[in-house]
């Protein structure tokens, strides 16, 4: 049973534009036209794809203008894959497996357009080394930025979890925050999702195996957390974490599995912990939010992390509904004082800052809502993928957060 090459193509464009719905109703139909002449159509065959399906999209094609992504305008969605920079058909995975004839003509790296990103510059001194970790859950590399200035004295770490599609060099390029790290001193590490955990290198925060302390991937993040520590003398209390999109969505679930071990939390265009358990389920989250894990009840601040949220409203990959109820799932039922500010980078767009404190003035939630903007890391490069140049510098929005929370309790004890 196959589907043919133009449905295939309009299936994909809309997909592009995030119109999933529309999407999947035209590949339901040329399913259902060509399982007519042999077996029944079941209604609920692409919905069981989904769930066995080990990979989910959250980050749709996009055409690279100026750094920033934007949907493709036009219907030619054949000829739109060679102009598209950095193209993710995650989403179609459904339509692919039923699709041998379309990827071996093309190639999965002539529909992704994969393209290299720009070689990391270092300064003199500084080190950016591919390391390995490995547990029962199995391996994962990852890169980890040094300092020019280090050394050898305790220094904070940040873990940064990149988003599907990207690589840990493209991660560092977009975000640029080896050179945060250069300025203010301190280690970088970038884990890499592998192409056989998730096809397209997507953190699989979807799947309810993903979630937990101790199993699968937040092991291995904080397996690889755990080591650099081991490896390098890390200030007590300053180990961060911090992701985009799928990264954000992973992020979130290391605040929430292990909050002994992250002092603070960033989530850019990420979803809470729990939003979703399987495929279908995330593409509704995506969509029009999930049903996050409620936090369990604390006294105080205690096991509180604290979190800074980043999130476009014009966000058409994952509902900036997210990026609230990442709030209000780290709130719980705390009782937090609230303060907004509203700002706009010079010849860039515009923003709401939200601030929630508690009563000693420590800021423990911040959510920057970016107008105008999509699915992109806010203030990042162009040489990187998923960047809005335009926006606030996400990236040193973020470390100054979580130096603050350090500098708090210094004050506390």
């Amino acid at each position: 049973m196959t589907i043919s090459k133009a449905n295939m193509f309009e299936a994909t464009r809309l997909t592009r534009e995030g119109r999933l719905a529309e999407a999947m109703a035209i590949l339901r139909g040329a399913l259902s036209a060509a399982a007519e002449s042999a077996n029944p159509y079941d209604s609920n065959l692409l919905e069981a794809d989904a769930r066995r399906s080990t990979f989910v999209d959250m980050e749709f094609p996009f055409q690279r203008t100026g750094g920033a992504r934007i949907p493709r305008p036009g219907n030619d969605a054949f000829t739109a894959y060679g102009d598209l920079k950095r193209p993710s058909l995650k989403g179609l995975g459904v339509v692919l497996d039923r699709m041998p004839d379309l990827g071996a003509a093309i190639g999965v790296e002539g529909l992704l357009g994969r393209r290299m990103p720009p070689a990391i510059r270092l300064p003199p001194g500084a080190t950016f080394d591919k390391c390995s970790f490995a547990n029962q859950a199995g391996s994962r590399t990852y890169k980890l930025y040094v300092p020019s200035k280090y050394r050898g004295e305790p220094l904070p770490l940040l873990i940064m979890l990149h988003g599907c599609t990207q690589s840990p060099d493209d991660f560092a390029t977009g975000t640029r925050m080896n050179e945060v790290a250069e300025e203010q001193t301190f280690l970088v590490a970038y884990p890499a999702q592998s192409q056989s955990a998730n096809p397209s290198k997507c953190w699989n925060w979807f799947d309810a195996g993903e979630q937990r302390r101790d199993h699968g991937e937040p092991s291995l993040i904080a397996g690889i957390t755990r080591q650099i520590i081991r490896d390098f003398p890390i200030e007590t209390g300053r180990v961060y974490v911090a992701g985009l999109s799928a990264g954000g969505a992973a992020a979130a679930i290391m605040g929430a599995t292990y909050p002994d071990l992250y002092a603070a939390i960033g989530v850019h265009s990420g979803l809470p912990c729990g939003a979703a358990l399987d495929m279908p389920s995330a593409f509704a989250a995506m969509r029009q939010g999930g049903k996050p894990r409620a936090a369990k009840s604390r006294r105080l601040d205690q096991d509180m992390v604290p979190m800074i949220v980043f999130h476009g409203d014009s966000d058409k990959t994952v509902n900036p509904i997210n990026g609230e109820q990442i709030i209000a799932q780290a709130q719980a039922e705390m009782t937090l004082s609230k303060a907004t500010r509203r700002g706009r980078v010079p010849g860039g767009i515009a923003y709401t800052c939200t601030i929630q404190t508690d009563d000693t003035g420590r800021p423990l939630l911040e959510h920057w809502v970016l107008h105008g903007a999509g699915h992109a890391w806010s203030g990042g490069s162009a040489s990187g993928s998923y960047t809005e140049p335009r926006g606030p510098d996400a990236s040193r929005e973020m470390v100054r957060f979580f130096l603050q929370q350090s500098a708090h309790r210094g004050l506390d004890q």
